[in-house]
């Protein structure tokens, strides 16, 4: 085996309480594991819904390197024109031809040391927006940064809502991506896991956000309108200690698969579980 690199991505933002979480742990997370590489998907980072300008500074400067969105990314209307000025953050690369989506869908991106790593963030249909066929994007978005050969890393986000979506998509992806992960539901899967082709691979990185919550919103209103079918107003992020949660992935250098990956959770309630290295 080669040298290796660390990398770490980390699960939806949810508010404040998420991006305290971040800047109160990352910059330790960073230099505990020697992460080279750090990914967030920050669609919900503003107020639980889409992303600001000063909320994508908030998490760049607390030490991410990459923002990633979902089915929230224009929520807030500014991320229109920020995302075209911002090429840090990426939108999901299967949106219609036709939509003229602003922004791109990947991107590749020169770490401190001269590594180059590859983003693409995914939209998954099952139970969501008709998006273009997200397999059909990978393919295409692949092929732009070929892991070993353009790229020393390639990590896919696949930000749905179905966990067989979510798999099908790690499958599909194996051997050519060091990492895909799922986001959107807010709660982290125990199946971390490398695939047989070399992929690290887990269904949901989890959220950054209190979980003393529903998917990390405040809980009264997710139970009035479970309980009777009225909506009280609008969801509103809980605000309590997050629970920082993601995934730490080490690949070999010569390759750019993985060879381990690990779940990462520090902060507010959920057990805490952080690497060694």
């Amino acid at each position: 085996m080669g040298l290796s690199m660390r990398f770490a991505f980390f699960g939806d933002v949810v508010g404040k309480s998420g991006r305290d979480g971040l800047a109160d742990h990352l910059p330790d997370l960073r230099r505990q594991l020697g992460l080279e590489f750090v990914i967030i998907n920050a669609e919900n980072a503003a107020a639980g819904f889409g992303i600001t300008e000063n909320t994508a500074r908030e998490l760049f400067e607390a030490g991410a390197d990459c923002l990633t969105l979902g089915n929230h990314s224009w929520d807030q209307r500014e991320a229109l024109t920020y995302i075209v000025r911002e090429p840090r953050l990426i939108r999901p690369a299967n949106y219609p031809i036709l939509s003229d989506a602003p922004g791109r869908g990947s991107h590749l991106f020169q770490t401190d040391s001269g590594k180059t790593v590859f983003v693409v963030n995914l939209l998954g249909r099952v139970h969501m927006d008709a998006m273009d066929d997200p397999f059909a994007a990978a393919d295409r978005e692949l092929d732009k940064a070929p892991l070993g050969q353009v790229a020393d890393a390639v990590i896919v986000d696949m930000h749905c809502e179905a966990t067989s979506e979510k798999m099908a998509m790690g499958h599909y992806c194996d051997g050519r991506a060091s990492l895909v992960v799922g986001t959107h539901t807010h709660v982290p899967t125990a199946d971390c896991q490398v695939l047989p082709g070399g992929t690290a691979y887990q269904t949901d990185a989890g959220a950054c956000a209190d979980y003393d919550s529903v998917i990390g919103n405040q809980k009264e209103e997710p139970l009035r309108r479970f309980t009777t079918k009225i909506s009280g107003g609008r969801y509103q992020p809980a605000s309590g200690p997050a629970t920082v949660c993601g995934v730490f992935v080490e690949t070999d250098d010569r390759t750019g698969l993985a060879v381990r990956v690990e779940p990462i959770r520090v902060g507010g309630r959920l057990k805490e579980t952080i690497p060694t290295v």
